[in-house]
């Protein structure tokens, strides 16, 4: 069974509508997982609240990853991939797989379940560990 891997952000103090603006790296040992995120606030004398949560398939990504690696050239802007909002991903809205700076990106807004309301946005970039091996 796969480990599970997990990261945190720094903590965003007295701010009802934070940004972190971090760069993670998560290693992505099975693809056909959904990425879960988990957001908490930061209670001092109690245990952390659960505001919510979301999850994301990382496939798209890599399909487009594997396409783009075929279609050497692409201007930056260029859509490689569409993902739309269904009841199977928490995207809020359509999600746009783009070439940008020769590297294929995901930009996402995630609607958190569990919740009143709430959003996270989020940047993905596939970073091959080793890149002379295949996805």
């Amino acid at each position: 069974m796969d480990e599970i891997m997990k990261l945190r952000t720094r903590v965003v103090r007295k701010n009802l509508n934070p940004e972190w603006n971090e760069n993670l790296t998560l290693r992505v040992t099975d693809p056909d997982l959904p990425v879960k995120l988990a957001v908490y606030d930061r209670d001092r004398f109690s245990l952390d609240d659960k505001m919510g949560d979301a999850e994301f398939d990382i496939r798209p990504l890599l399909e487009a990853v594997r396409m783009a690696a075929d279609l050497q050239g692409l201007e930056d802007g260029t859509v490689v991939k569409r993902v739309l909002p269904s009841r199977q991903n928490c995207l809020a809205e359509e999600s746009c797989i783009i070439v940008s700076n020769g590297k294929v990106v995901q930009h996402m807004f995630l609607r958190l379940r569990n919740v009143e309301c709430g959003e996270i946005q989020l940047q993905l970039q596939w970073v091959p560990v080793n890149p002379s091996r295949e996805l």
